[in-house]
């Protein structure tokens, strides 16, 4: 297990809303666009309020409340190339790409953005997207078991020359990529991103990732997730990868006026668009050989936050979301994945009011390893 000091400050990271519709499955008013010069404005504010990646979503059709998408890979790529610091993640499905292509795509992004690309790499939960291309579903835990492949198969072609790999998902024989991607002895590749929350998930995240993401959890569903995670890592005998986590957040002045409007992002739901997205997600947890997958235990109001962001409680007056951030840190999460109802104007107020308030708390934490940390009593779960 790699032990981290509690001096190290945590990062943070946003969803990309490069998907019609926002972050919340509501009718809710939403002063956000999927297009890219507004997307193009955001990546700049967020690198200038202390963003340090930023996500690009994918769908490869319309969906649940997501009409319209842009492509995440390219949609990267562009936004890399108008930013100076952001590192840009895109989310790839394996089944739907080649590895050897996306480890060619992904040189050349990391080539011309000095090293700032990145992947997250999703075993895929929408039935919908496959069968509608003619392509395979796969069962759940072979979805991961083909995800595990990809990710060594990615890492081999980035970092070896004459790379040769005989698997049952893919086969490389003898293949050279030139350039590679920027490297160095803290970056050998760009870095690789994953999700899930499935038993097989945990177990793939600890053989092979360099980062697991997780859904909106509380304080207990880090911890059970995290132990789960090093536990596969100690025994594939590798560093534990990082631990990033979503949450949905809302800082007003006041705590009355945050809950208010959590309140009026759930009165509004689109219900059936929520309906539609339960009915797709639910399938595809069920699915996990121990029926442990992703949503299993979300509730509707979990799900008009279609990556149950809500649960992570960042919800309040900027001290109480950086007190609670700080909680979470400790407990071992290295970086937080946000999204926001009105991007531009909640970045801003995220760097200007939030993220201050982190940084002077961090400066109090003990010179300790974290990851063994319980959160302060006084922050509400």
């Amino acid at each position: 297990m790699s032990v981290k000091s509690a001096s190290e400050p945590a990062r943070f990271a946003y969803w990309v809303p490069n998907v019609s519709g926002g972050l919340v499955t509501s009718k809710i008013e939403q002063r956000t666009d999927w297009g890219y010069d507004y997307n193009r404005e955001l990546a700049v504010l967020a690198e200038n309020n202390g963003f340090d990646y930023a996500l690009s979503q994918v769908r490869y059709m319309a969906s649940y409340g997501a009409e319209y998408q842009h492509e995440s890979t390219s949609f990267s790529l562009a936004l890399l190339l108008a930013t100076q610091r952001l590192k840009v993640i895109a989310a790839v499905h394996p089944g739907l790409w080649h590895p050897g292509v996306l480890a060619k795509l992904g040189a050349t992004a990391d080539q011309l953005s000095g090293g700032r690309f990145a992947v997250n790499v999703v075993s895929g939960w929408f039935k919908g997207e496959f069968t509608a291309l003619g392509e395979p579903w796969l069962e759940h835990d072979e979805r991961y078991r083909r995800s595990e492949e990809f990710i060594r198969t990615l890492r081999t072609i980035w970092t070896e020359d004459h790379a040769e790999l005989a698997g049952d998902f893919y086969r490389i024989r003898d293949f050279s990529l030139k350039p590679k991607p920027l490297n160095s002895s803290e970056r050998p590749h760009p870095e690789i991103f994953q999700g899930g929350n499935s038993t097989a998930a945990r177990q793939m995240a600890g053989r092979v990732s360099d980062w697991y993401f997780s859904n909106g959890k509380d304080f207990d569903g880090v911890s059970e997730q995290l132990e789960d995670v090093r536990e596969a890592a100690a025994a594939a005998g590798r560093p534990a990868p990082r631990f990033g986590l979503n949450g949905f957040l809302i800082a007003r002045d006041t705590e009355a006026e945050a809950r208010d409007v959590l309140r009026e992002i759930v009165a509004k739901a689109d219900t059936d668009a929520v309906r539609g997205f339960e009915s797709a997600v639910t399938q595809a947890g069920k699915s996990a050989s121990d029926g442990k997958g992703m949503w299993q235990d979300s509730t509707f109001e979990d799900l008009v936050q279609y990556n149950d962001g809500f649960r992570t409680g960042l919800i309040g007056t900027p001290e109480q979301i950086a007190e609670r951030i700080v909680a979470y840190k400790r407990l071992g999460a290295d970086l937080f994945l946000l999204g926001f109802l009105h991007y531009k104007e909640e970045v801003e107020y995220f760097g200007r009011r939030v993220l201050p308030l982190v940084r002077e708390l961090e400066a109090e934490l003990p010179q300790e390893a974290t990851g063994h940390l319980t959160g302060p009593t006084a922050v509400r779960a």
